[in-house]
């Protein structure tokens, strides 16, 4: 991270007029101002911070007295480092503001006491009404003037999906995905690669091993739920009006994704997401989740191409039953007993419609179809059970 210099800030040592007028002495006054920048409304927006520390009158006189600086002044020379240290710099992100999307950043501070005790020396020996505070500025490598730079000025689109009913296990793997997905830039022309953003999957990279869909049941392997986490980004990436250069349903209907068919899943090296960025910008990508209602999300931000996108609801057709029960080894049940891991399903298919237009002219239109097989009972049972023989 590299740090920059600021033009020194202004330490205004102002006494009012009236109060001059009136002989009446007000207290010395450091005080500190910069500005930050915000995005709002697409526009980026420049805000002041102020700061103030009154300076003991004894230090001044002393100061004055003796022509250096008094050694009275060291506690709060003190407390204004400390001050000016502790803001450290933090990145720019986009928060919903009462219904409004703002882009803020903090830039960080590195307080420079010798050239700032200089300063205020020359400013009491020469009676002047002000001097100056020397920082360094510590700027977040995503700032708000990245993202300007970058177009990256407005919400596009949200994607979002419940978690509801899942396991601890493919809780704690749709965090740890969402987590890595949080933050990121697409650039314009760029194709968003889902296996390649979440990278290895395995304990090493913080997942867990859960339920994933193999040989016509369920079996634990690391990441079991990431899918939640490629359904979750395509809604987003779909809404916001990307074209789709590769994304698969899953073998058959899974309640998590519902409305039928508006999903994604992933099976590295095999199954993949990937998704063109042809806004012309760039694109940025936040992730969300709320632990309590179980629901995970992703924010697009970009900039404004005038697209404005639908998607219908799912048509829902071919219709079959239910397959028989399947079983899977669970240390966790009894011999004899089992434990039900997942409903049926009935088999079918599902299509979704998405036209996009900018300036009420459609200038594209895509179908979303998707085909499921039918699905049964998934039970854990015991390792020894003589079901696990038989399952197809």
């Amino acid at each position: 991270m590299k740090r920059y210099l600021l033009p020194l800030l202004t330490l205004a040592l102002a006494v009012p007029a009236q109060a001059a007028q009136s002989g009446k002495s007000q207290p010395f006054k450091l005080i500190l101002k910069t500005s930050e920048q915000k995005i709002q409304k697409g526009r980026v927006t420049e805000h002041p911070i102020v700061k103030s520390w009154t300076v003991p009158a004894a230090g001044i006189a002393a100061s004055k007295k003796h022509r250096k600086l008094s050694t009275t002044l060291v506690p709060l020379l003190n407390r204004i480092e400390k001050q000016v240290n502790a803001r450290k710099p933090e990145p720019a992100v986009f928060r919903n503001v009462s219904g409004r999307w703002i882009a803020t950043d903090q830039t960080g501070w590195l307080f420079d006491r010798d050239r700032t005790k200089a300063n205020l020396l020359m400013a009491i020996r020469s009676g002047k009404g002000q001097a100056q505070v020397a920082f360094k500025e510590i700027r977040p490598r995503r700032s708000v003037a990245l993202l300007a730079k970058r177009g990256v000025r407005t919400h596009v689109a949200t994607g979002s999906s419940s978690y509801a009913g899942s396991p601890s296990f493919r809780e704690k793997n749709i965090l740890v995905g969402a987590s890595k997905l949080d933050n990121f830039f697409i650039a314009p022309g760029h194709e968003f690669n889902f296996n390649e953003e979440i990278g290895q999957i395995d304990a090493s990279t913080g997942f867990v091993k859960g339920f994933v869909i193999t040989g016509g049941t369920l079996e634990k392997e690391d990441g079991g739920g990431i899918c939640q986490v490629s359904t979750t980004i395509f809604r987003a990436l779909y809404k916001a009006g990307l074209p789709i250069t590769e994304r698969h349903e899953h073998s058959h209907r899974v309640k998590y994704y519902d409305p039928v068919g508006f999903e994604a899943t992933v099976y590295a090296p095999a199954k993949n997401l990937r998704m063109k960025n042809d806004t012309g910008a760039y694109l940025m990508i936040q992730a969300g989740w709320d632990t309590a209602a179980k629901t995970v999300r992703f924010d697009v931000f970009g900039a404004n191409t005038g697209r404005t996108v639908n998607i219908s609801k799912p048509s829902i057709t071919r219709f079959k039953a239910p397959k028989n029960p399947s079983y899977t080894a669970d240390p966790n049940v009894a011999r004899g007993a089992r434990r039900l891991l997942d409903t049926p399903a009935q088999g079918m298919t599902s299509v979704l419609r998405r036209t996009i237009k900018v300036k009420g002219k459609v200038i594209s239109r895509h179908t979303l179809k998707s085909t499921y097989e039918p699905w049964g009972a998934v039970y854990g049972v015991n390792p020894k059970d003589r079901r696990l023989k038989s399952r197809s």
